[in-house]
């Protein structure tokens, strides 16, 4: 569903409960096009996983009033502090005012003195429980990038939203496919490689697959429907080879 005519800005279920919200770039201001995504998990106490940058924090609330007001957030997510994971955070809790900022350990520690509200401080491994929905938090540091990288898995979908994991470029994915995301992916890791190869990243990788995810919730490109952990065991071999 179009959101915003003028920015193309889209929401779009992708599992039940579970919508991406997409502004495009086109390749006249990225070369080949791409996408910011933020995932919105409903359910008794909605989260927001991204906030998309700081410029795009109004067609992130109009994307969400579509489904339901924002005012009835209540966790807001990210996987790392970089602009598009996080720069419209304080606009979004200011609307949201029962909202509080998720995130791991190290984020806070190093970020927390940057948002409006306390956040909700994650170990890795630990359960974010919400009634009808239950999260984990898996820390995933430098997988891509980031000392204080991690993610969240939805464990009722089996939805890892997975952040920079699988990045695709193009400003006209659809919002889940079952097809090959890997192909873009790496395409787009050969001429701009935005991993840092870190000293854990098989290991890391191998939590992560562990999961069985059925959905990985990618933000930028297209959702993955499909044998998530088929797809990581991929991507890993993939990474090995450098």
């Amino acid at each position: 569903m179009i959101t915003d005519a003028a920015t193309g800005t889209a929401i779009d279920e992708v599992a039940t409960g579970i919508y991406r919200i997409s502004t495009a770039v086109p390749p006249t201001m990225v070369p080949g096009g791409f996408s910011f995504n933020r995932i919105l998990v409903t359910g008794n106490q909605p989260l927001l996983f991204h906030t998309g940058p700081r410029g795009m924090a109004a067609l992130t609330m109009g994307a969400i009033t579509k489904v339901m007001p924002v005012s009835k957030l209540r966790w807001i997510g990210f996987s790392h502090y970089e602009n598009d994971e996080c720069g419209a955070l304080n606009l979004l809790l200011s609307a949201a005012p029962d909202a509080r900022p998720v995130c791991g350990t190290v984020n806070n520690m190093v970020n927390g003195d940057a948002f409006d509200r306390e956040a909700k401080a994650l170990a890795d491994g630990e359960r974010l429980e919400l009634g009808d929905r239950s999260f984990r938090w898996l820390d995933a540091p430098h997988l891509p990038h980031a000392w204080e990288c991690g993610y969240l898995f939805e464990e009722t979908s089996r939805t890892l939203l997975c952040g920079d994991l699988l990045t695709q470029p193009g400003d006209k994915t659809p919002p889940v496919t079952s097809g090959d995301i890997l192909g873009p992916s790496e395409a787009m890791r050969s001429g701009l490689d935005y991993f840092a190869h870190g000293r854990d990243t098989a290991a890391l990788l191998q939590k992560l697959i562990a999961l069985q995810p059925k959905l990985l919730a990618c933000m930028h490109g297209s959702s993955y429907a499909g044998d998530g952990a088929a797809l990581l065991t991929a991507l890993a071999t993939a990474l090995a080879k450098g």
